[in-house]
């Protein structure tokens, strides 16, 4: 059976924005800008995209589109006139497992947004009333601890994600981005024109977009450093995956000055619906991981029709993972159906039912009757988290710059970023050498950092 391979750029660049707009852009980002001086953060940030996120693009898919086939086996030596070490398919084991790890817990924070919009729209939290900080923790607190609930709610999502991933490439994830981002542009809009209108939300864009540079240092840059690995879904295998369905006539380097930019503006847009709002109710932006579940909801309970925009701003999450989930999903799949010759309907029920029941369930379980159990001090939710975060997807992409500028050298990557001499012909030597020496550098410093 023939390999699929996007039909075309436009819906690829759509497809890897999808893979990059989860809630690493809509959960994670906005409290860190609100935790570390927000336009401070904002410009590291911008910074930080430019020159760690975009060229991990190009190497991720220069790996990836170099064989046309999945993460493990990308990082074979075929093509090379020089023999390699088999071990380096090793590098793609570990992106499945930071998959798996991202996974684990991410659809479990599905499940939370599922819930909050079920809850919602049935007045399980009442939002046509200003709301205290203690009622919506009380909420929340009640949904995350529920296991029956999150279980519920957690496998819809999932079962959702199977639907869509049973039908592969082109009938499935492409068409869903198809319909889903420009939904999902709308709920930006509309939510961003409705917040800017807020009384007071020029605070809001003041805190948001004007840097106090007082505010910058170490910390900062480590943690916007950090970001960008999930802002752009880097280190977890899902670029590589994708990009090995794109056409070699397509411009890496371009795609990838591509989805950066998106990726950039996205989470933007959305520090526009976040911090107007916040400022309008008169609430401290520096609210940590809680702001999206337990602050924003007093938030909307302050506006007028703020049920209505609460459910949109839910929805707008859940469209956010949703786009993500089935690209990271797709790592293992692929590698499944590649390596073990399985059918698609096979290897999507064995990715999605493990990850369930091994990472989803005890997530789930980690805030009731599971909280007693911990690995290196962590539940299972955070362990996951940290472990994925801080070792497995750092780990991944410091090997992924090694192989680039060690294994397959020179000739090989300049041959893939510039189409065998046609294009970027200037631009593509510098790239090289700053995935060679530069990336490594500060991957390095980043986990040496996150141990101290």
């Amino acid at each position: 059976m023939a390999r699929e391979s996007w039909s075309n750029k436009l819906i690829y660049i759509s497809t890897v924005a999808g893979a990059t707009i989860g809630f690493g852009a809509t959960w994670r980002f906005p409290y860190l800008v609100g935790e570390n001086g927000g336009g401070a953060y904002l410009l590291v940030f911008f910074i930080a995209m430019l020159i760690l996120g975009v060229p991990m693009l190009v190497a991720e898919h220069l790996i990836g589109r170099r064989l046309h086939t999945n993460v493990v086996d990308a990082f074979s030596g075929e093509g090379l006139d020089h023999p390699i070490s088999k071990l380096w398919k090793g590098v793609g084991v570990i992106a499945i497992l930071g998959a798996f790890g991202i996974l684990a817990y991410y659809m479990v924070l599905g499940g939370w947004v599922m819930s909050y919009i079920g809850g919602i729209s049935l007045g399980e939290i009442d939002l046509s009333t200003p709301l205290s900080a203690e009622t919506t923790k009380n909420f929340f607190e009640a949904s995350t601890s529920s296991p029956w609930k999150m279980t519920l709610y957690t496998f819809i999502f999932v079962a959702v994600n199977y639907y869509i991933l049973v039908k592969g490439i082109i009938d499935g994830i492409e068409r869903v981005i198809r319909w889903v981002m420009p939904l999902f542009l709308l709920l930006v809009f509309a939510l961003m024109i409705r917040a800017l209108f807020l009384p007071g939300a020029m605070e809001g864009v003041k805190f948001y977009i004007i840097p106090d540079f007082s505010k910058i240092n170490s910390q900062v840059i480590l943690l916007a450093l950090g970001q960008v690995f999930f802002a752009l879904s880097i280190g977890f295998g899902v670029m590589v995956t994708l990009s090995s369905y794109l056409s070699k006539k397509e411009n890496i380097a371009s795609i990838s000055v591509s989805a950066g930019i998106i990726n950039t503006m996205i989470p933007l847009a959305i520090g526009f619906i976040i911090f107007p709002a916040l400022f309008s109710a008169g609430i401290e932006p520096a609210s940590g991981p809680s702001l999206v579940f337990q602050v924003l909801p007093a938030v909307f309970s302050t506006i007028p029709f703020g049920a209505f925009f609460a459910v949109l701003f839910f929805l707008l999450l859940l469209l956010a993972a949703l786009t993500t989930s089935i690209t990271i999903y797709e790592v293992a799949i692929t590698t499944l159906i590649e390596k073990f010759k399985m059918t698609r309907p096979v290897a999507t029920f064995l990715t999605l039912a493990v990850i369930f029941i091994f990472g989803n369930v005890p997530s789930i379980l980690a805030d009731s009757i599971w909280s007693d159990i911990h690995i290196f001090g962590m539940n299972f939710f955070d362990a996951f988290d940290y472990i994925s975060a801080n070792i497995l997807f750092i780990t991944t992409s410091l090997l992924s710059a090694i192989f680039i500028g060690f294994i397959l050298k020179k000739k090989v990557s300049l041959d893939e970023m510039t189409n065998n001499g046609e294009i970027n012909q200037k631009i593509a030597p510098l790239l090289f050498y700053h995935i060679k020496f530069v990336i490594p550098a500060l991957i390095l410093i980043i986990f040496g950092f996150s141990f101290i």
